[in-house]
């Protein structure tokens, strides 16, 4: 098995745990229908809880993250989270999952899936901004969530309201950790 496949084993096991009962009600995607085309592109991770799970997989001290969807022919969706582990020189690492719509026509909510052998996991968009700039994305059991947005800085006062819905939704809020991101092409600080 190689690294890349052992860190998407142990992602997917991740994820699927994600699905497990806890004490409060899963969190289900938004009630707003979600536009695929409109959603489609490049999201620059901004915070997340990450997952980790040494040493096979571990996005904790991911900088540069970004997030790229594509909708293909068939209406899967085409995956690529890219990031640089431990600093903004660091090794760039790449995962590239396949998704799909599991609750048409509201498109809120989907499976993930790393593998062919494995199962999909659950991903939720929590809430996406009406001019598609911002986006949350979560599991069920909130052990898990990024904030992503079409650039890789927003104004403190759009950031802070993205976080504020985080914590609505009943995520430690102590675990959220934001992701630097600084391009040389001006894109971000």
């Amino acid at each position: 098995m190689t690294m890349q496949s052992a860190a998407g084993f142990a992602l997917s096991l991740l994820v699927l745990g994600a699905c497990t009962s806890t004490s409060r009600p899963p969190l289900r995607g938004t009630e707003r229908l979600v536009d695929l085309q409109q959603f489609m592109g490049d999201w620059y991770v901004l915070a997340y809880i990450p997952i980790h799970l040494p040493p096979l997989f571990s996005e904790r001290d991911a900088y540069n993250g970004i997030e790229s969807y594509r909708l293909d022919a068939d209406g899967t969706i085409a995956t690529t989270y890219t990031f640089r582990r431990g600093s903004l020189s660091g090794p760039e690492m790449k995962f590239t999952p396949r998704a799909r719509v599991a609750n048409p026509p509201l498109n809120s909510e989907g499976k993930m899936k790393f593998f062919w052998y494995l199962p999909a996991g659950d991903y939720l968009i929590l809430h996406v901004d009406e001019g598609y700039r911002a986006t949350i994305i979560g599991v069920p059991d909130r052990s898990h969530v990024w904030i992503m947005a079409r650039s890789p800085e927003l104004p403190q006062k759009e950031y802070q309201e993205l976080l504020d819905l985080v914590a609505e939704k009943g995520y430690d809020m102590n675990t959220v950790k934001p992701v630097p991101q600084q391009w040389g092409d001006g894109r971000g600080e």
